[in-house]
């Protein structure tokens, strides 16, 4: 139940109701990486075929449409501070994550990693068959965010570019 008396959250959400309010269902819609040069990191993004936002971005954030999915570039130092974590050390390490760009052919990969390469990013992996049937291969942008890109014959493509996944 929502609670009046908790000050911390907006007016809007402070209205007491007589029913408990479920979670909606988790979805990504929007993926914010931490940067160190936004027009830097904006103008690789453009690269690799990203228009850029022009209603929402600003000085000091950056939107892109990647399909269904939003993808934001903002400070580093303040993303961390906005998610209350400390923004030292870096991990220079695999950070435990990384963000897909699916192709519809080990052609589109290859294109992929070529014009990532081509607008700054360094290669962490060829492109090349792998163990579960597809192929890919790894870069990472202008601040070390990996990126898989691949092929995946079992997750086809619908005609908009958006994974699939058969039941």
């Amino acid at each position: 139940m929502i609670d009046e008396a908790d000050s911390d959250k907006p007016d809007s959400d402070t209205l007491k109701l007589d029913r408990p309010v479920s979670a909606p269902a988790l979805r990504v819609n929007l993926v914010t990486l931490g940067v160190d040069d936004l027009p830097a990191s904006t103008r690789f993004y453009e690269a690799l075929g990203l228009a850029r936002s022009r209603r929402f971005s600003n000085a000091d954030i950056t939107f892109f449409v990647a399909g269904s999915v939003v993808l934001g570039l903002y400070s580093w130092a303040r993303l961390a501070e906005d998610a209350n974590l400390a923004e030292a050390p870096r991990p220079q390490a695999f950070r435990g994550a990384a963000l897909a760009w699916n192709c519809g052919s080990s052609l589109e990969v290859d294109a992929a990693i070529d014009r990532a390469v081509g607008a700054g990013a360094r290669l962490l992996k060829p492109a090349q068959k792998v163990f579960w049937g597809g192929y890919s291969g790894y870069f990472a942008d202008l601040d070390g965010h990996a990126w898989e890109v691949a092929h995946n014959p079992f997750f086809p493509l619908d005609s908009q570019g958006r994974m699939t996944l058969p039941e």
